[in-house]
């Protein structure tokens, strides 16, 4: 029978990875809307970004093993898409609606803050929408097909 060739062996655990959205776009708004986690300062913060690359992330569970490979990835590909619009601007928001798998805020949010402070001594600008908040926004996304760019680092 078939079922008595089945290997009865664990199957390996799948492997998840950093998955970012990567937009061009001439105006991003962003203000933030409501706290989700309890001991986030208060805040009320309200920006606008033009001709920014707007990176929404979502790091996995995973990625602290790869942490350094994963910083690397994230920077590369925020600058590979800039380049190609002549862009110096940056807006990494969070995004955790790209997988199951989450990272720890205390592993994600330090990650991120590297990534910015990276791509700052870069020269460029960077915004980060707050990490602990929900934010409301305006997205204008380029009608070109590399302004819509999807990627599991």
């Amino acid at each position: 029978m078939y079922h008595d060739k089945i290997l009865l062996h664990p199957t390996p655990k799948a492997y998840t990875a950093v998955k970012i959205i990567l937009f061009y776009s001439p105006s991003f708004w962003f203000r933030t809307y409501e706290k989700v986690l309890e001991q986030a300062p208060d805040r009320d913060t309200e920006a606008e970004c033009r001709q920014a690359v707007v990176v929404f992330y979502q790091v996995e569970e995973g990625d602290s093993e790869r942490r350094s490979k994963v910083l690397t990835k994230l920077i590369k590909n925020i600058k590979w898409l800039a380049g190609k619009f002549d862009s110096r601007t940056v807006v990494l928001h969070s995004f955790n609606h790209l997988s199951m798998s989450k990272a720890s805020a205390e592993f994600a949010e330090p990650l991120i803050e590297e990534a910015g402070k990276r791509l700052e001594e870069s020269g460029y600008s960077v915004t980060v929408t707050p990490f602990e908040y929900l934010n409301e926004w305006k997205l204008h996304v380029a009608g070109e097909s590399l302004a819509k760019v999807f990627k599991e680092l």
